[in-house]
């Protein structure tokens, strides 16, 4: 196995649970540290109306390579000192598959900033994680994050098979496309986005670095048709199990759940190593491998090492508040911390793990008191009009908006708004028009009823370092 390739991968949890401070800690201690790229405009225009604490938005946005675009997000954005104690957060436009430029220039610019930040003071690899699901800013995401020169390009919760492809051509400064999902499409429309690098460079590009592509998958079936029909190289794939946190894979077997209400997984939902390692692609092991001994036996599998995202989530470089941190940690710690695979939950369709926590919307009372929203709209769904155009809904939104744009009433029981939730557990919740603070709603793999172990007795902090040395201690250097 190459030696530069890393034994740990840090997992990229969104939104900004994985961001640039936890990813410097791991990439500076020489494994790969990984920032989440789901909603990371929102987060930027948000850490800069609460005053941008340490300047590091500015920073990084006046190092951004075209400069009048960085200086225009800071001139809208930047509030100076903050905004007041219950105002709420000014809104940016949701992205369309038609976004205007300025539109396009926030999300380039966001995935910029997350990734230069985090490969500040070292010089050590850096990679992103994106949502194959969130499809319509993935080509300006894709764009800046290279802009920052990032090394990994890591995507799950879909199948990628156009990404690569699209990587080769960003890397050479050409023009891209990708076609987006869209529900009952007739292609009368135009389902496809597009971007433009001269659009956003006016007109000076520059070759890019072409970031080495890691599939997140969770079958060797779909790891062999990556590797042999992907529109470009797939460098490697991170096999995810269904332990792990955020969203997982359906099980093959439809229909079928435990006394609980969890989908249930089988023999079927194995990935089959043997057949993955015969691709000649390094592979790493994703899913409850929080453990030395878990390591080392991924090792022996073949495999190049694992991906751990739970045990660095509560670590005191991760993006979760310190509440939600403090919580988890003395509930893992008294026995009392759960996690539910929910089947509903998210818009996407996939099984969603989420951790119970009182004042979440896990709890049934939190989560049916919260006034229906769609204000950001990541995981929207595109449709085909009556006329041919596409349209957008969210089975978390409104029901009477979703009945009216003919989503089927069904698909809204209990769905829940992840992108507003996901934003909230990072201390960036939005106050709504009726004094209401959203809700947060946190997701970590199984492992999290364990995760008090990093954590000295009378204590709910360690750091990314303690997780590190601790997976590591039986790995040869």
């Amino acid at each position: 196995m190459a030696r530069d390739l890393p034994v740990i991968i840090q997992g990229g949890m969104g939104a900004a649970v994985s961001d640039w401070r936890l990813a410097r800690a791991v990439s500076s201690y020489g494994q790969l540290g990984v920032v989440s790229g789901t909603a990371l405009d929102a987060l930027l225009v948000r850490r800069l109306q609460v005053g941008d604490p340490g300047a590091h938005m500015r920073r990084a946005l006046a190092a951004f390579p075209i400069p009048e675009v960085g200086q225009r997000i800071i001139d809208r954005y930047f509030v100076d000192g903050g905004t007041g104690e219950g105002e709420r957060y000014a809104t940016k436009p949701m992205v369309s598959h038609r976004s205007s430029e300025r539109t396009e220039e926030l999300i380039v610019a966001a995935n910029f900033v997350e990734v230069f930040l985090a490969k500040e003071g070292h010089d050590n690899p850096v990679g992103i994680n994106f949502l194959e699901k969130i499809q319509v800013p993935t080509l300006p995401s894709l764009y800046g994050a290279m802009l920052a020169r990032v090394d990994y390009i890591l995507m799950g919760a879909g199948i990628p098979r156009a990404i690569p492809g699209i990587l080769d051509r960003l890397a050479e400064g050409f023009d891209v496309e990708m076609r987006i999902d869209v529900k009952g499409t007739t292609d009368k429309g135009d389902p496809f986005v597009r971007f433009s690098p001269a659009r956003i460079a006016k007109g000076v590009i520059e070759r890019l670095p072409r970031p080495r592509f890691l599939a997140i998958v969770s079958s060797h079936v779909l790891a062999k048709m990556l590797a042999t029909k992907a529109s470009g190289e797939v460098d490697g794939f991170v096999v995810e199990l269904p332990v792990a946190g955020g969203h997982n894979a359906p099980p093959r077997t439809k229909g079928v759940f435990n006394d609980l209400g969890e989908p249930l997984y089988g023999e079927r939902d194995e990935p089959d190593l043997d057949a993955i390692a015969d691709l000649g692609k390094p592979f790493w092991l994703a899913g409850g491998f929080g453990e030395p001994g878990q390591v080392v036996a991924a090792l022996e599998k073949g495999a190049a090492g694992v991906q751990v995202g739970t045990a660095f989530a509560y670590c005191s470089e991760s993006g979760f508040t310190r509440e939600v941190k403090d919580e988890v940690i003395l509930r893992s710690r008294a026995g009392e911390l759960e996690v539910f695979t929910d089947a509903i939950a998210s818009p996407t369709g996939f099984p969603f793990k989420v951790v119970q926590l009182d004042d979440t919307a896990s709890n049934a009372v939190v989560y049916e008191k919260r006034e229906r929203v769609c204000d950001l709209g990541y995981l929207r769904h595109a449709y085909e009009k009556e006329n041919g155009s596409i349209g957008w809904r969210c089975p978390s939104e409104p029901v009477d908006d979703y009945l009216a744009k003919g989503g089927d009433i069904a698909d809204t029981v209990g769905r829940k708004c992840l992108c507003n939730a996901l934003v909230a557990n990072v201390g960036m919740p939005q106050i709504k028009k009726n004094g209401e603070v959203e809700p947060m709603l946190v997701t970590s793999g199984d492992d999290a009823v364990t995760v008090s172990r990093f954590a000295p007795e009378g204590s709910t902090e360690y750091s990314a370092a303690d997780v590190l040395d601790y997976l590591l201690q039986d790995v040869d250097a």
